[in-house]
């Protein structure tokens, strides 16, 4: 088992990844829980993943509670919190309660603001099986849920108290949502690692192949990139958004193409924006914004938007949480790949051909 620790002091907590879910009562053993387990999963996760977790948690001697809640982003929202409220209530349970979070990043955001806020707070665990929630969401605590039309606008920064990853769990996974959660894998390598860009780029096709030794190192070090970062600035009050590389530009095309399309392509469309912002600054060259639309393409994550409405989505990201003072904040590449920096932009003009460069 591998097993890194993200340091936030008394929040402080274990990633263990694995091949398979056998190890998984060892570590809630290890947390020492003592309250009901509820796992909750959702209806395409459920089918290849749920029964395999659950009798591995049985087998260690604990009982579990399952609660399956519709797929897709479109029920990432406070109806569906209140209903698994609902079902902790008639579980009548108490603090000691563990929400246990067996999905992607929409299981993993919902559960845990579900756990952030029933009764105050209680123990979750995060069990990611897509690409995207395994090298990004899944860790660094930011959880919630979309409202009115706007992308993780209702959240908190609640912790879970251990994060389990099975890599094995993405062979289940249909091809486009491994495409999808590349994006935030390659994301990681532009903003503070070019050697990791590189592994990425030149091990596509063995990660594909689900090679565990490759799907292994690339989760230790995505979850290393960002524990570090997320030990720097817990609460994204300064190096944390860097993180947000891809995503101004991001969320506010998945708003507008009304979740269409999934959230790492819309990152994989942001980047390009970005990319080609930091060009027209004269901040990076070029030849490394080609190289990046390259490893994108070889992926097969999109870099072009036909019929991209550019006020529309313009428009959108005033709505983004990370407006500071009504203006638009970017992390832009500098230099060459794996350094980014923050700016705050007001240049109408530059912005909106940002977005319509991707048209």
């Amino acid at each position: 088992m591998v097993k890194l620790n993200i340091d936030l002091g008394d929040r402080s907590y274990p990633i263990y990844i694995e091949n398979d879910y056998k190890l998984i009562g060892k570590c809630i053993q290890n947390a020492r829980f003592s309250g009901k387990i509820v796992l909750v999963t959702d209806s395409n996760v459920d089918k290849y993943q749920s029964q395999q977790c659950i009798e591995a948690i049985e087998e260690a001697g604990y009982s579990v509670n399952k609660f399956v809640i519709p797929a897709g982003e479109s029920n990432k929202n406070l109806e569906t919190v209140q209903k698994i409220y609902k079902y902790l209530l008639d579980l009548r349970l108490d603090r000691n309660a563990v929400l246990m979070a067996l999905g992607g990043g929409v299981v993993g955001d919902i559960t845990g603001f579900a756990a952030a806020t029933f009764l105050r707070g209680i123990n979750y665990v995060q069990i990611p099986t897509s690409l995207l929630a395994q090298s990004d969401s899944s860790v660094g605590g930011k959880v919630g849920v979309d409202f009115e039309g706007s992308k993780n606008i209702i959240g908190a920064f609640y912790q879970p108290r251990f994060v389990y990853i099975n890599v094995n769990s993405l062979r289940t996974l249909p091809k486009r949502e491994l495409q999808a959660g590349l994006a935030e894998v390659v994301k990681h390598g532009i903003i503070c690692d070019s050697d990791f860009y590189e592994y990425v780029d030149y091990n596509i096709n063995k990660i594909f192949d689900f090679d565990e030794a490759v799907l292994q190192y690339i989760t230790k070090t995505n979850c290393s990139i960002k524990g570090a970062v997320v030990q720097q600035d817990e609460k994204e009050s300064g190096l944390r958004a860097i993180l947000n590389f891809g995503h101004t530009i991001g969320h506010a095309i998945e708003t507008v193409m009304d979740f269409k399309l999934l959230h790492g392509e819309c990152v994989s469309l942001g980047m390009v924006g970005a990319l080609n912002m930091s060009l027209s600054l004269e901040m990076i060259d070029e030849e490394s914004v080609n190289r990046v639309k390259g490893t994108l393409k070889k992926i097969g994550l999109p870099t072009k938007l036909e019929g991209i409405d550019v006020d529309r989505v313009y428009n959108q990201m005033f709505h983004d949480k990370k407006i500071k003072g009504g203006k638009l904040t970017f992390i832009l590449p500098r230099k060459s790949i794996g350094e980014v920096i923050q700016c705050v932009i007001d240049d109408e003009n530059l912005i909106k051909k940002s977005i319509a460069s991707l048209g």
